[in-house]
């Protein structure tokens, strides 16, 4: 793996998890705290949510140390998995904190709900809470999302969805207080379980993605056309066959065969297989790592 790549990217995912957790323990406290005091089932689960969010911050930093460990002898291809581990957790909270929220809230509608009226007076604390929220956790997402892009970091993608279901949570609350204000008296824990149902989803969505990296599915499309046109520049390759790639966390893993003048000495062919690599790995963002199969030029050989 790139060294350098890694050690920046080391810097961008632990500082924007570190403003993530700041953010996270300040909203879960004022959360709960005026939920408890309003009455609102939702903005309690919100808080929660909130908390939840913490827990997966952890889980970034914890996947980070550990699959950016250097190879060893028991791990000749590096750590990269804990990371993707560290992203199967985190989707797995998301979906069991959906399904708690949707229990939650039926809980509620089952049973006759006796602080409306309170719930009506702290309309105003409820609504800018979850308004903040809003904010906070939108940011939080944006942020996040450019540096697990920029990074190729699954587990912080992953948590940066984590803080978008927080603000859609958190619009949930606005709209159902709204609904209550209009007569509906459920529609707090209506508006929680929509949120609920929206979390699990994209729980189940990152949980398909990292189950895809296990089984050794290929690097996405549009990184193997980037990979395609970086071969294809080189002049002194002739033709190529037999690309394949996988992924190991952040780390890209590409093999395949080229075919190059018969007449060049092994010395000249191995240039040719060095100068590929130096080019996938100045163009690609992600650390890659390439094996290079070289072959003759010759009808046999060609695909």
């Amino acid at each position: 793996m790139d060294n350098a790549k890694q050690k920046i990217a080391g810097r961008q995912i632990k500082s924007v998890t570190n403003l993530a957790i700041a953010a996270n323990l300040a909203l879960f406290v004022i959360k709960v705290l005026v939920g408890l005091l309003s009455g609102s089932i939702a903005l309690i689960a919100d808080g929660i949510h909130s908390l939840s969010d913490m827990a997966t911050d952890f889980a970034v930093l914890l996947g980070y140390y550990f699959g950016s460990k250097e190879p060893d002898q028991e791990h000749p291809y590096g750590h990269g998995r804990a990371e993707t581990f560290s992203t199967m957790f985190i989707a797995v909270v998301l979906v069991v904190v959906g399904g708690f929220i949707i229990w939650k809230a039926s809980m509620a509608i089952a049973k006759v709900h006796s602080a409306q009226e309170h719930a009506r007076r702290m309309w105003g604390a409820v609504f800018w809470v979850a308004l903040l929220s809003v904010v906070v956790k939108e940011a939080l997402y944006k942020v996040s999302k450019k540096v697990a892009v920029k990074t190729n970091s699954s587990a912080l993608y992953a948590n940066a969805w984590h803080h978008r279901t927080d603000a859609l949570s958190s619009i949930a609350v606005v709209i159902g207080f709204a609904a209550m204000r209009w007569g509906y008296m459920h529609g707090d824990h209506v508006a929680a379980i929509v949120v609920g149902l929206l979390i699990i989803l994209v729980g189940v969505k990152i949980i398909g993605d990292c189950l895809r990296e296990l089984t050794e599915g290929a690097v996405d499309e549009g990184t193997i056309k980037h990979i395609k046109s970086i071969i294809n520049s080189n002049s002194s390759i002739r033709q190529w066959h037999k690309l394949r790639s996988r992924t190991v966390g952040r780390e890209v893993f590409l093999d395949l065969h080229i075919l190059v003048d018969p007449d060049l000495s092994i010395a000249g062919a191995h240039e040719i297989a060095e100068s590929l690599e130096r080019a996938l790995h100045e163009q690609i963002t992600r650390p890659v790592n390439v094996t290079v199969h070289i072959e003759p030029d010759v009808p046999a050989l060609r695909k």
